[in-house]
């Protein structure tokens, strides 16, 4: 399974507005954009998906920008990922109207993915987006890997490499 990249910068978003609930001004788009190198105009449709979600608070104009309409702790990942993602049919079987699959009567494999797919929800589930954040000066840097700060002030562990 694979999010998408809808998903993927949802989340960004969520998560940088969440490392800057204490400061003064609000967050924007560019500064966003900059900070993960990622499309302007792609961001400006999320975040209006996300104000009209309720998740964030959004105002036009000069010194504009966005906040997060409810604290990180009450946001839950798994709820963010569900509404954003369009899509969970993983194998033709998922999907009783258009099943042609020939093996789907004597096959565990809708069962095993189908709980796969619930373990993936429950662990999102347990998270909140406050969880996804690092405290300032907690963030344990793995020997080697040099720390990537993409919100000034905050560091941030890159993910594990694949090995």
């Amino acid at each position: 399974m694979r999010l998408t990249q809808w998903t993927d910068y949802t989340l960004r978003v969520l998560m940088y507005c969440a490392a800057c609930h204490e400061r003064a001004q609000p967050v924007t788009i560019t500064e966003v954009a900059q900070a993960y190198g990622i499309s302007r105009s792609h961001l400006t449709k999320i975040v209006q998906d996300l104000s009209a979600r309720g998740y964030l608070e959004t105002t036009r104009g000069r010194g504009g920008g966005m906040r997060l309409m409810h604290p990180a702790k009450d946001i839950n990942v798994g709820a963010v990922v569900r509404v954003t993602e369009s899509d969970f049919v993983m194998v033709e079987c998922f999907d009783p109207q258009n099943n042609q699959c020939r093996l789907s009567s004597h096959c565990r494999l809708q069962s095993v993915l189908g709980q796969a797919m619930q373990s993936f929800f429950a662990v999102l589930d347990r998270l909140t987006l406050e969880d996804l954040m690092i405290p300032v000066g907690q963030a344990a840097q793995p020997a080697g890997v040099a720390h990537v700060a993409l919100v000034p002030g905050l560091p941030v562990r890159p993910a594990a490499s694949a090995a």
